[in-house]
C-alpha cells in the first residue's frame, strides 16, 4: 500500500528531528495550549503563535511606544517595535547557530514586550508605584496574550511561548533553551541600540564607553553584537545551555551599569517628570471614574476589578494616545460664544 503523503507540518517535524540539537524544543513535543485546537495542515503550533502575535493589536501598537527617548525628532531612533525586531533577529541568529527551534525563539521574541507601558521604563515605574498589586512588564505581556487580546479571549498560545514571554527578564528562568536565547538577545539588543541612540542624541560620545568593556566586546555596535553571539556559540554549542563566557558576560554587565548611570536614570529628566505626572493623573482619574473606561475594559473591570482594568488600559496605550487622552480630559478646548471663539 502506497504511503500517504505527509502534510507540511509533519514534514517539518521530521526535518526538526534530523537537524535539531538534542536539547532543542521540538515542535511536535509542545506541551500544548490551554484550549485545544485543530492542528494546522501547514504550520507548527509555534509558527501559528508567531503569526498570531504579529497580527495582534498589541504588536501593532509597539511602533508608537517609547524605548528610551520620548517622541524623538529623528527617524532613526529605536521604538519598542524596532527593539522587538532587533531582539528577534539576534535571538534567531543564536538559535540557528545552536540548532535550536527558530520558530519558537521568534515567537517568544516578538511577544516579549507586548505588555510594556507608554513612555518606556518610566511608565512601568509609575504604574508599579501606583498600583497596590504592583506591575511588571513581563507579567503584563503574558496577561496581554492570555486574557486581553481578542476581546478578552486571548491568543491561546502554547505553554513554551507563554513561558518564554514571562521569563525573558535577566532574573527569569525560562524552561527552554529558546527562551534563554531570547533573554540574552534582549539584553544584547537594548544595551547596544540604546548606546547608538544616546550618541545620536548627544548624551554620549564614542569615547565615553567603559574602556574595558569596549576592549572585550568591540568599539561599534556591529562588533559588539558579533562578539557576543560568537561567544555564546563557543560556550553553548552541543551543551544543554545557552550562555556567555564570564569575560563577555562581565563586559556586557559593565556596559549595562554604565547605561543606567549615564542614560536611563538621568537623561531627559524634565520629560520623564512630565510623563510621570501625566500617567499619574490618568491613573487617578480612571480609578475615580471607572465607568469612563472604553468598552473592552468594562469586561475586565467586571471580571478582574478596577485597578487591574485601569492598569491594563494605561499600559496598552501608545505614547501619542496617552497624551491625546490626557489632553481630552484635562486641557480646556475652545468653544464658540456669541460668534467669538473663547
Amino acid at each position: 500500500m502506497e504511503k500517504k503523503e505527509l502534510c507540511v507540518r509533519e514534514r517539518t517535524y521530521e526535518q526538526e528531528n534530523e537537524r535539531f540539537s538534542p536539547y532543542a524544543t521540538k515542535s511536535a513535543a509542545t506541551r500544548g495550549r490551554v484550549r485545544e485546537e485543530t492542528p494546522c495542515r501547514f504550520r507548527t503550533d509555534f509558527q501559528r503563535d508567531r503569526d498570531r502575535i504579529i497580527y495582534s493589536n498589541s504588536f501593532k501598537r509597539l511602533k508608537n511606544k517609547t524605548q528610551v527617548f520620548f517622541a524623538p525628532q529623528g527617524d532613526h531612533y529605536i521604538t519598542r517595535l524596532t527593539h522587538t525586531l532587533d531582539v528577534s533577529q539576534i535571538a534567531r541568529s543564536i538559535a540557528c547557530a545552536l540548532s535550536l527551534n527558530e520558530d519558537l525563539t521568534e515567537a517568544i521574541a516578538l511577544g516579549h514586550d507586548l505588555g510594556h507601558t507608554p513612555f518606556g521604563h518610566v511608565g512601568e515605574r509609575v504604574i508599579a508605584k501606583l498600583a497596590e498589586s504592583g506591575f511588571k512588564h513581563n507579567e503584563q505581556s503574558l496577561r496581554v496574550v492570555d486574557c486581553i487580546e481578542k476581546s478578552g479571549r486571548g491568543l491561546n498560545l502554547t505553554y513554551e511561548v507563554r513561558d518564554g514571554i514571562l521569563q525573558h527578564k535577566s532574573t527569569g528562568k525560562p524552561s527552554t533553551l529558546e527562551g534563554v536565547a531570547v533573554s540574552l538577545a534582549d539584553r544584547i539588543a537594548y544595551i547596544n541600540h540604546d548606546i547608538e541612540d544616546a550618541i545620536r542624541a548627544g548624551i554620549l560620545k564614542d569615547g565615553d564607553l567603559p574602556e574595558h568593556a569596549v576592549n572585550v566586546l568591540g568599539k561599534i555596535t556591529k562588533e559588539r553584537i558579533n562578539t557576543t553571539i560568537n561567544d555564546i556559540y563557543e560556550n553553548s554549542y552541543g551543551k544543554n545551555c545557552v550562555q556567555m563566557s564570564k569575560e563577555v558576560e562581565n563586559a556586557t554587565n559593565e556596559l549595562r551599569r554604565f547605561m543606567f548611570e549615564r542614560v536611563y536614570e538621568v537623561s531627559n529628566r524634565s520629560i520623564q517628570d512630565r510623563a510621570e505626572r501625566l500617567l499619574t493623573q490618568l491613573f487617578e482619574y480612571f480609578m475615580g471614574h471607572p465607568e469612563q473606561l472604553p468598552e473592552p475594559y468594562a469586561m475586565i473591570l467586571e471580571r478582574d476589578g478596577k485597578e487591574r482594568a485601569v492598569c491594563d488600559y494605561l499600559s496598552g496605550m501608545t505614547d501619542k494616545y496617552a497624551i491625546s487622552v490626557f489632553e481630552s480630559l484635562f486641557i480646556p478646548t475652545t468653544f464658540s460664544l456669541g460668534g467669538q471663539t473663547v
